[in-house]
């Protein structure tokens, strides 16, 4: 007798603390990749990945203070997929978009465009910078994919 597939469960979280290192950007691309691929949630997966990078690099350069982490949490709570980067930073995240002449600072604004949703947190220690995404849930809990 064939033992039907289990579907994926509607909530899963995976969290993960990176040293303040230039490789660890990479790292935690790699970790979202392959939390997603894990979870069959990959229809979204390069506009993710792109969120988690600039996510990162932005803990990195002005966030995680030297000796310090950043921590990036993945949540899939039925059709919303979360992507939160904590860092023990006391810069707050920008707030205006970039000028068309400047050569950086287009991370954030890159997040919210890619994304459906981006929202900063402050907390009494650093701050949580997110993105969301709509996912098809109908995709996710089917026995085929």
């Amino acid at each position: 007798m064939e033992v039907p597939p289990v579907p994926l469960s509607r909530h899963q979280s995976r969290q993960r603390r990176f040293p303040r290192t230039r490789a660890s950007v990479g790292a935690a691309r790699a970790f979202v990749q392959q939390a997603l691929t894990d979870w069959g949630c990959v229809e979204r997966l390069d506009d993710v990945k792109l969120c988690a990078s600039e996510l990162a690099t932005n803990a990195l350069l002005h966030g995680a203070p030297p000796g310090r982490q950043y921590c990036v949490t993945l949540t899939l709570d039925g059709h919303l997929l979360r992507l939160a980067v904590r860092d023990t930073g006391d810069r707050p995240a920008p707030a205006a978009p970039p000028t068309e002449d400047a050569c950086s600072g287009r991370g954030l604004y890159l997040a919210r465009e890619l994304s459906d949703d981006l929202g900063v947190t402050e907390h009494a220690v650093g701050k949580t910078v997110w993105v969301t995404f709509k996912t098809d849930v109908r995709a996710l809990l089917s026995p085929d994919g």
